[in-house]
């Protein structure tokens, strides 16, 4: 068990960028960067399972896929750029054409370099992040504070642990913003990785991928993964709302977690090629499944160009929009309130 720090780099204005390299008992490695409070690489069985980049200048330069980075003020998107809270409207930086406010804006979370600090090299490998967004940042009321631990347990399980807390009411609603591939970063795409969702209903999505308030039920549609299938099984079928998107990019409401158990299981996922096997567990009421169906840039790690479908995301969240949708669960967080939210993956080989 270890934590190593390490550079990475200094940014476009100067600033040192850090790599800490987490190492648990059983073989998981995660890389984090302090920019972005990114996950950078995630070794497990000899291969790599996240997609991402080799240097700090590509994570500046990418093309809007928000690779590995850990998402906010609001993960998804709030259609319009506006919201209303206690009577006061909001105008967010709407950095999405036609659609609005996506990921946190223009200068997001993602493009923010965090304070770290080691926790625990010994017992767990742990270090958490942190951040100060100030009042009005990117449009949002409150000034921010936001902490991320990152602990790589027992039995290869990679926790986040977010906290936050405001000075005034705010939204917030935070995720991580990781492509897994099971076969290797380097290792095609995943249209062939076996998926379950514990999930019996999507929000449906309008022209501008926006949820319409209204729930769909799975059964029957190429959205049903509650028994596993292959992610490319009906990625191509007949359906309005696989179009919208190009394939998955649509919000799963979980099912409930038994009685007594704090983290609902929300998803497992594995290679055929490679056997590697993860799970998802999480407190959010909803995870975004996303097949990288818009990825297109030349600069990826191992010399790999990112390509549609290389990889798979599971973002724990919020349903997007809620701020402007109130049947859906609350993203409201009250001055001096603070919010505190776990999601786990855990990794085996079958």
């Amino acid at each position: 068990m270890s934590v190593i720090k390490e550079s990475f780099g200094t940014t476009k204005d100067g600033i040192p960028v850090e790599r800490y390299r987490l190492k648990g008992t059983g073989g998981l490695e995660a890389c984090m960067l302090t920019y972005g409070a990114t996950l950078q690489a995630l070794y497990f069985e000899g291969k790599d399972l996240v997609l991402g980049y080799d240097t700090l200048a590509d994570y500046e330069n990418q093309n809007g896929s928000y690779q590995g980075a850990t998402i906010g003020r609001y993960a998804n998107r709030i259609a319009d750029g506006k919201f209303t809270l206690n009577g006061k409207e909001y105008v967010l930086c709407c950095n999405e054409t036609g659609r609005g406010h996506l990921h946190g804006g223009a200068v997001g979370f993602d493009k923010k370099v965090w304070k770290a600090e080691v926790l625990s090299a010994e017992l767990a490998p742990a270090v958490r992040f942190y951040l100060v967004s100030p009042d009005g940042d990117e449009g949002y009321p409150g000034r921010l504070e936001v902490a991320l631990t990152v602990t790589v347990g027992d039995e290869n399980v990679l926790h986040f642990e977010y906290m936050a807390r405001s000075d005034a009411d705010t939204v917030v609603n935070l995720t991580n913003h990781s492509y897994f591939n099971l076969n290797g970063a380097d290792g095609g795409d995943v249209l062939d990785t076996l998926l379950h969702l514990n999930a019996d209903y999507i929000t449906p999505v309008d022209q501008q991928l926006i949820p319409d308030g209204s729930m769909l039920a799975v059964e029957g549609t190429p959205f049903d993964f509650r028994t596993p299938k292959a992610i490319g099984q009906d990625i191509a079928a007949s359906h309005p709302q696989l179009a919208l998107g190009g394939g998955y990019d649509h919000n799963y409401m979980l099912s409930q977690a038994p009685d007594g158990e704090f983290l609902r299981y929300a998803a497992a996922a594995v290679s055929p090629r490679t056997g590697i096997r993860m799970y998802c567990y999480t407190d959010q009421p909803a995870v975004q499944f996303y097949t990288a169906n818009g990825l297109n840039e030349t600069a990826g790690k191992y010399a790999v160009p990112l390509h549609k479908h290389q990889g798979f995301c599971l973002e724990t969240q919020h349903v997007p929009n809620s701020p402007n949708q109130p049947e859906f669960p609350t993203t409201v967080l009250k001055a001096g309130k603070v919010l505190r939210t776990e999601t786990a993956y855990r990794f085996d080989k079958i």
